[in-house]
């Protein structure tokens, strides 16, 4: 043992250990996901009980940018939980960001309608989804420090996929507790209490998810840089560790872009634009999911082999080519089956990007502040260009009469994210520092 902390052999910790810690931080990272997408799925429903107004377009809007004014608290969130974790510990900063969004659900759960309280009620929406804001801002980071830094360098992009699987496990989960509401409860129902069940199911995080992340166990890489703690993480990120910041900037642009628009806000796009039914179009959405779980998982894998570079220049590449055709084959026509071979095609496109995207992020800045630069990188990008990504492409679509404004944003987020991948430099199976 040095004087400045134990070395990362002296505590590694067993193979069993390391598969219960990693599978701990994915449930837990899946529970917190969860109440922040369902949002989405009810943002039409929402926005007309805390929203009134005569024009439904406008409620519609009104809901999507309460969706989108969590994002503000993101980069708030991003620097106060990444320095937290660079100074505390992976789990230290992992239970807090649980505990903060069990607060916000509940307000968000329990918060009476604007026919109940008045202007009290978008106020207390608003609150509630700043709350999460913030929570989720150290969330991203969190999960994935803590997984590259448990992993084995030859698996690390395996390991660090299940971060971005688990997210959309909590798609999946919010899809189909979407599909069982919409098909069993009548529209007055779910406008009276409908929409509440799937945020008190969310406050199971409570219990499960603080529970379980209390149990996990630091991570040997933080163990072993314990004596080395930087004095201002954040100040040492951007001053030594621009380069990896920037180009996970644009990673994250096409990653949260193409996931919020063409996976969160597909079925809200395909019933309000196309008039298909919005269960059906739920239940394409939770397929959709339920593909990316897996596919996120195959694209780790891959990366293992052959680097993470080629395949997320393939990914990003291959939608910059393909996101207008396939919108333009699914308006010509529009049917729950051409909307599933679209979300079939966007799937392996997404999941070939964000399965190993974070894993590459992580390889590129040091154990010391790598909280805190996952932080910066991650939440200020989908603070800008995710949050309020469904309310621009809505208000696009109005403006313009183009049904197909969603292609061109995500083709933008793409030119971005290909650019971004091909300045950095490619680090897999490296030992972290």
């Amino acid at each position: 043992m040095s004087e400045t902390g134990p070395t990362i052999a002296a505590v590694v910790i067993d193979a069993r250990a390391r598969r219960r810690a990693v599978a701990a931080a994915t449930i837990g990272n899946a529970l917190e996901w969860y109440d922040f997408i369902v949002y989405s799925f009810f943002a039409a429903i929402i926005g007309k009980l805390f929203f009134p107004g005569a024009d439904p377009a406008f409620q519609l809007l009104l809901g999507l940018a309460t969706f989108g004014v969590g994002f503000f608290m993101r980069p708030f969130g991003a620097v106060v939980l990444g320095i937290y974790g660079d100074r505390k510990g992976r789990r230290a900063s992992l239970t807090l960001t649980i505990s903060l969004m069990v607060l916000g659900i509940a307000v968000i759960t329990f918060a009476p309608t604007y026919a109940a309280i008045g202007i009290s009620a978008p106020i207390l929406i608003v609150i509630g989804r700043l709350i999460q804001g913030f929570s989720a801002g150290g969330e991203f980071a969190g999960a994935t420090a803590f997984l590259s830094e448990y992993a084995l360098a030859g698996r690390r992009g395996f390991y660090v996929s299940w971060q971005q699987s688990s997210q959309f496990m909590a798609s999946l989960l919010g899809a189909l507790v979407g599909v069982v509401l919409t098909r069993n409860l009548s529209p007055e129902s779910m406008a009276d209490w409908g929409w509440r069940v799937p945020f008190a199911l969310g406050l199971l995080i409570g219990p499960i998810g603080i529970y379980i992340r209390n149990r996990l166990a630091e991570t040997p890489a933080f163990l072993a840089n314990r004596g080395r703690l930087s004095r201002s993480p954040i100040g040492e990120a951007l001053r030594d560790y621009w380069r990896p910041i920037l180009g996970g900037f644009g990673m994250v642009i096409f990653g949260t872009v193409s996931t919020y628009v063409l996976v969160l806000f597909l079925p809200t796009y395909a019933s309000r634009q196309f008039a298909l039914p919005q269960s059906n179009a739920l239940a394409a959405s939770a397929a959709m999911s339920a593909l990316l779980v897996v596919l996120c998982l195959v694209a780790g894998f891959v990366t293992d082999r052959i680097g993470r570079k080629p395949l997320l220049l393939a990914a990003s590449i291959g939608m910059v080519i393909l996101v207008y055709p396939l919108l333009a084959f699914f308006a010509a026509a529009p049917s729950i089956g051409r909307l599933l071979i679209i979300e079939a095609v966007f799937a392996v496109l997404i999941a070939a990007f964000t399965g190993p995207a974070p894993a590459m992020m992580a390889e590129l800045v040091p154990t010391r502040v790598r909280n805190t630069a996952l932080a910066i990188s991650y939440n200020f990008a989908v603070a800008i260009f995710g949050g309020f990504g469904q309310f621009i492409v809505v208000w696009l679509i109005q403006t313009t009469g183009d049904v197909l404004a969603p292609a061109y944003y995500v083709l933008g987020a793409a030119i971005i994210g290909t650019i971004a991948v091909a300045l950095l430099p490619d680090r897999t199976g490296a030992p972290l520092d």
